[in-house]
């Protein structure tokens, strides 16, 4: 008898390669597709969620980029006047305005990150939707030839 592997992206399948006489086999194979397309589901279920909570995570650290953004400018800015020996009133005027700026510009960072997690995630996901529909599109393909077989 001869073995081939199949590999289904997540683990590999011994299927027995039998010829045409297979008809008292098919069952058994479509139980064992059906019971693999059920643990997929899971996995997929599983890993959808570990992304959404990944999703999360990265979104709390990015909330944090124009504070620290702001807060860095600030800091450089005021070192910088207390050294060049600035008056008081001129130097805080001057820290509020540089303030407000960078966390303008930390917002829009902020902003076009967010854009692009989005762009990519809506791109995985119409890969997946892609890869899902070839693979009911071949499921459908082989059961259609299995049925051709019966009738002969």
């Amino acid at each position: 008898m001869d073995y081939e592997t199949v590999n289904t992206g997540e683990e590999n399948i011994d299927v027995e390669d039998v010829g045409e006489d297979s008809s008292q086999e098919d069952t058994g194979d479509s139980e064992k597709v059906t019971q693999n397309e059920t643990e997929t589901r899971k996995e997929r279920e599983a890993r959808e969620e570990r992304e959404a909570q990944e999703r999360e995570r990265r979104a709390k650290k990015r909330r944090l980029i124009p504070p620290f953004v702001m807060l860095l400018a600030g800091a450089i800015t005021s070192i910088t006047m207390r050294i060049l020996h600035y008056e008081t009133k001129t130097m805080l005027i001057i820290l509020l305005c540089v303030l407000i700026g960078f966390y303008i510009a930390g917002s829009l960072l902020k902003y076009m990150l967010d854009k692009f997690e989005k762009q990519i995630e809506e791109a995985y996901m119409e890969e997946g939707e892609v890869i899902e529909k070839e693979l009911a599109e071949e499921d459908r393909l082989t059961v259609n030839s299995e049925a051709i077989e019966k009738d002969e």
